[in-house]
């Protein structure tokens, strides 16, 4: 029962939005098209100015990858993410989400390809993807573009949040799927 449920929420979610947020535009008498391209030049811009934040994370995130440093710290806490029955291949992509979406997506993809899109890691993989957010990216691309220096509780909650993500990944994935 639960399924179809969510398959009636994936199959409607989208169009609903697509056709509900213009909708409520227009009963709201707001003129959609030039409040969305007002919005798209503000977006033009904040893009610009993200530019330099965005290439100090990429460059530290290919850094992070190239150096080993991954697999070390994987090999590392293999036993104790066995002892808690949290798949080690999974933490990869846990440490990769918050740093990157496109690196995240690359390991992502390399789990679906080596184990299967049936398998039940490809499954956790796509969600702990889809459930969880780049961290350090949004922090230091948001953040940097409206020059915020001290983020006081930002990082620790942020990282509190993608942790339970990939806990609670494994938990429903593993009571769905397994």
């Amino acid at each position: 029962m639960i399924r179809a449920v969510l398959d009636a929420i994936s199959l409607w979610a989208i169009p609903v939005l697509l056709v509900g947020i213009p909708l409520a535009g227009i009963i709201r008498k707001v003129k959609v098209y030039d409040v969305f391209i007002d919005g798209a030049k503000e977006g033009f811009d904040v893009a610009v100015k993200i530019i330099p934040f965005l290439v100090g994370i990429l460059v530290a995130i290919g850094m992070f990858r190239g150096s080993g440093a991954m697999a070390m710290l994987t090999d590392a806490i293999r036993p104790i993410l066995s002892a808690v029955n949290f798949p080690p291949e999974l933490f990869p992509l846990g440490v990769m989400r918050s740093l990157s979406g496109s690196g995240s997506l690359a390991m992502t993809t390399d789990i679906v390809k080596t184990y299967g899109p049936d398998s039940f890691l490809a499954r956790a993989a796509a969600t702990m993807y889809g459930s969880s957010e780049t961290t350090f990216y949004v922090l230091a691309v948001y953040f940097g573009a409206v020059g915020v220096k001290k983020t006081r509780h930002a990082v620790p909650t942020a990282l509190v949040g993608d942790i339970v993500a990939a806990i609670a990944t494994v938990a429903i994935c593993g009571w769905m799927f397994l």
